[in-house]
C-alpha cells in the first residue's frame, strides 16, 4: 500500500517493512504515528515494550516510573545502561527510545501510579500498558483504565513464567461484554502471599519475551488487526516451552464491571 503523502522520505525508509505489510501499509503506519500510549513501569517489561513501540513509530509514548536505575536492574531491563545507574528510569528509557527513533514524542512521568495520580496520568492516552511489579499498582491502573474507557494491555512475569492479557471495555465478537481485570483477579492477594521478582527471581529474557509480546498486542490494537487478547489470557512457561491461551469470562458479580458495579463506591 502506498504511504500517505505527508510521510517524509525518512519515515518511508524507516517504516518500509511495515508499509510492505498489507495489514499495515501507509494507512496503518499513519495510525501508529497518531496513537498515544502510556507505559507504566520502565523495568523488565517496560524496557522492551518502550523500545519496540518507539521503533514502530507510535507517535506519543508516555512512560511513568518513580524509580532510579540500579545495577541489579541491568540483568533484564535492557533500556538502561551502566552509565544510567543512579539516574531516573524515565529519563534513561526516554533517551534510549529517542536514540532509536527521534521522530517519536516521549513524555517522561517521573512518578508512581497511585490512586491520587493515575486518572491524570492516563487521561491523555488511548492505550495503557501495565508493566509494574506489584499488585497495588496493578489494581489501581486496571480500575482507572476501565473507568476511563481505555484499553489496558497488561503483562506480568515471575521466575520462568509470564502472563499477558488485554482488557477493553465493550463487547467481544460474540456480542457479550468483555471481562475486566477484576473478573480475573477480584482483589489483591494478602501481603504475605504476594511474591515479587525481587523475592523469587526472574530469568532476564522472560521479561524480554513478555514485553515484546505486549508491544505486539499494542500495535495490533492500534491497527485493528488480528485476533487480540481481549477476553483471553496468554500464559507462557519458558522451562517447558509451552504457551496456553485461556478464555476469560465476565463475572456478573464483579466489583468493577458487574451488573451492580455502578451502584457501588469506587473499588480502588
Amino acid at each position: 500500500m502506498t504511504p500517505d503523502p505527508d510521510f517524509s522520505e525518512d519515515e518511508i525508509r524507516r517504516y518500509a517493512r511495515h508499509i510492505l505489510l498489507d495489514e499495515v501499509g501507509g494507512t496503518g503506519q499513519a495510525r501508529l504515528r497518531a496513537a498515544r500510549v502510556l507505559i507504566v513501569g520502565a523495568g523488565g517489561l517496560g524496557s522492551p515494550l518502550a523500545l519496540y513501540l518507539a521503533a514502530a513509530g507510535i507517535g506519543t509514548i508516555g512512560i511513568a516510573d518513580d524509580d532510579i536505575v540500579d545495577l541489579s536492574n541491568l540483568q533484564r531491563q535492557v533500556a538502561h545502561r551502566v552509565a544510567s545507574i543512579g539516574t531516573r528510569k524515565t529519563d534513561s528509557a526516554a533517551a534510549a527510545m529517542v536514540a532509536i527513533n527521534p521522530l517519536v514524542r516521549v513524555v517522561p512521568h517521573a512518578e508512581r501510579a497511585t490512586a491520587g495520580s493515575v486518572d491524570r496520568l492516563i487521561a491523555p492516552y488511548d492505550i495503557v500498558c501495565d508493566g509494574t511489579d506489584n499488585f497495588a499498582a496493578r489494581f489501581v491502573i486496571a480500575d482507572a483504565a476501565w473507568r476511563a474507557g481505555k484499553t489496558l494491555v497488561s503483562a506480568a512475569v515471575l521466575r520462568f513464567e509470564g502472563q499477558l492479557a488485554t482488557f477493553r471495555p465493550g463487547k467481544g465478537t460474540d456480542g457479550e461484554p468483555l471481562p475486566c481485570y477484576r473478573c480475573l483477579y477480584p482483589a489483591p492477594p494478602p501481603p504475605d502471599q504476594a511474591t515479587s521478582c525481587a523475592e523469587a527471581g526472574v530469568l532476564g529474557p522472560v521479561t524480554g519475551v513478555m514485553g515484546t509480546l505486549q508491544a505486539t498486542e499494542v500495535l495490533k490494537e492500534v491497527l485493528g488487526i488480528g485476533a487480540g487478547l481481549a477476553g483471553r489470557l496468554l500464559i507462557w512457561d519458558a522451562l517447558s516451552v509451552r504457551f496456553h491461551v485461556v478464555r476469560l469470562v465476565r463475572d456478573p458479580a464483579c466489583a468493577l464491571c458487574g451488573d451492580e458495579a455502578a451502584a457501588r463506591p469506587d473499588v480502588t
